[in-house]
């Protein structure tokens, strides 16, 4: 089973609890939730009426971890403490997994150094094991570990839900997208109509070249045509130079002489 169809037939099931629970029950299921191994999104279960309705009471701490799963990171745990629930094992590890991914949203070459500020990890033997053995192999990110760089390069990372106000900036980014897109398309459009002109321009220079170079030899076969006329006539005429061998063969004339007187 891949990671996307768990993913949804989790969701499915504590939508459904979430759904008929309400107080500390649904206080629990929220922290089996964010609890779970195979998790990784909240927004759905977020979106559950029943938990909405914590808001403003003694259970609003439960919605308020909910959202950290769902947006934030151990950093942001930390920083709020006192006014969440105290995390368990299993949900200290899910948040660290999930900055992770935060981090790898907006860069793909994570530095050592960072990563082990954000997670509270001491030496890069533990960081290591960690990417590996908690991120790389349940299937949420893939990377390479540059131990001589020191730093993680993400080649993928699962997504995090959508935080409040993330979407307007998301339509926004994809409308710019979009309008590059189009003037990148315009200007290929361009592009291949210059091609197809310059084109249709070699080949009527080149067909306006053979003309030429036809009618020359036209012109010089027809040159040579009368110059040899020319010559046939000159030879053929009476008058005209009388052939050799003809001379020849003729008998010559005896001249007479006359005795003086």
């Amino acid at each position: 089973m891949d990671i996307e169809q768990r993913q949804a037939e989790l969701i499915d099931h504590f939508v459904k609890q979430a759904s008929n629970q309400k107080g500390a029950a649904l206080g629990s299921v929220i922290v089996e939730a964010t609890s779970h191994p195979s998790l990784f999104a909240f927004s759905e279960i977020l979106a559950v009426p029943n938990i909405a309705e914590f808001e403003g009471t003694e259970n609003s701490k439960y919605l308020d971890m909910l959202r950290l799963f769902a947006h934030g990171t151990w950093s942001d745990y930390k920083n709020n403490a006192g006014h969440l629930p105290q995390l368990v094992p299993d949900q200290v590890l899910k948040l660290k997994q999930l900055t992770v991914l935060t981090l790898a949203e907006t860069n793909k070459v994570l530095p050592y150094d960072e990563l082990m500020e954000e997670l509270d990890v001491t030496n890069v033997r533990e960081l290591e094991d960690f990417l590996i053995n908690e991120c790389m192999y349940t299937g949420i990110v893939r990377g390479k570990l540059d131990q001589l760089r020191r730093c993680f390069e993400v080649q993928f990372a699962a997504g995090r839900d959508m935080r409040p106000g993330q979407l307007g900036s998301m339509i926004q980014t994809l409308s710019n997208w979009l309008t590059t897109s189009d003037n990148l398309l315009i200007s290929i459009q361009e592009k291949i109509k210059w091609a197809d002109t310059m084109n249709e321009m070699d080949k009527k220079h080149r067909k306006d070249l053979e003309e030429k170079v036809e009618e020359a030899k036209k012109s010089l076969s027809h040159k040579a045509d009368v110059d040899c006329r020319g010559h046939e006539e000159i030879y053929s005429e009476p008058g005209g130079v009388m052939d050799y061998e003809e001379d020849r063969g003729r008998p010559k004339r005896c001249r007479r002489r006359h005795p003086l007187s």
